[in-house]
């Protein structure tokens, strides 16, 4: 489904935070792995040839989009009504699921947010327990408010490698899951489907996480291949309570 207006520049989904951890240090206590940085560096190493220090720490990477966020149907009050209730969705789905909201890092996108867990929390709680929280608390809002106010919500699922410094976070591991949440794959699946979550597992995540849990709902996910990402998994997510309802009626 195209999106007027809601393209926006790659940087901007990958600097700042709005709460969350505070950037990992060299020698902390915190269980991060870090680099400490190279002898003698400056403080401006622009124009210099050599190493630099990283901090970096391995997480679980969500990352959500609303659908059609940017159509002029929409207003700057029906935006923040939509940024509202996708962060209320978020956090009492992260509650639902028994992940610490509190303990993760998140980005704010404008469309969207950026959601870094650590190491710590299991990753099968975003297989197994997130997403059917999430499409029901995202049903339950849209059931309450008019269409320009609804919100779909496309969500990637990866998990690797991010890199700290003074402006926020970077990583290949942060692009591969963005690459993913804008592939058209995703949009079309969505798209063609009145559910209002559509999530897209990376091939790693899948296969070394959802395939081994008998509470994923495995068979539910279908293998794509994504332009310069590979394979991928996209499953649709209707709200539990309507799943349940089909199953006694079938």
């Amino acid at each position: 489904m195209p999106e007027p207006d809601s393209t926006r520049p790659s940087v901007a989904r990958l600097g700042g935070w709005t709460r969350g951890w505070d950037p990992p240090r060299p020698g902390n206590d915190s269980g991060i792995a870090s680099v400490a940085p190279f002898a003698e560096s400056g403080p401006d190493d622009a124009g210099r040839r050599g190493g630099i220090g990283l901090n970096t720490a391995h997480c679980t990477i969500v990352v959500v989009d609303v659908e059609g966020f940017g159509l002029r149907s929409r207003t700057n009050p029906n935006k923040v009504r939509v940024r509202r209730g996708m962060y209320r969705a978020l956090e009492r789905a992260f509650v639902a699921a028994a992940i610490p909201w509190a303990a993760c890092r998140h980005a704010d996108l404008g469309d969207g947010v950026l959601v870094l867990a650590p190491a710590r929390i299991s990753k099968a709680l975003f297989a197994d327990l997130l997403l059917g929280p999430l499409a029901d608390e995202l049903a339950a809002h849209n059931g309450a408010h008019p269409s320009p106010e609804r919100i779909r919500l496309r969500l990637a699922l990866h998990a690797g490698e991010v890199s700290y410094d003074d402006h926020g976070v970077t990583g290949s591991s942060i692009l591969h899951a963005q690459k993913l949440l804008d592939a058209p794959e995703l949009k079309r699946a969505l798209g063609g489907t009145t559910a209002p979550l559509a999530v897209i597992a990376s091939d790693w995540l899948f296969d070394e996480v959802i395939r081994h849990s008998e509470r994923s709902c495995a068979d539910a996910y279908q293998p794509v291949g994504i332009a310069r990402c590979g394979v991928a998994w996209i499953r649709l997510v209707s709200r539990r309570r309507d799943l349940r309802r089909r199953r006694r009626v079938g």
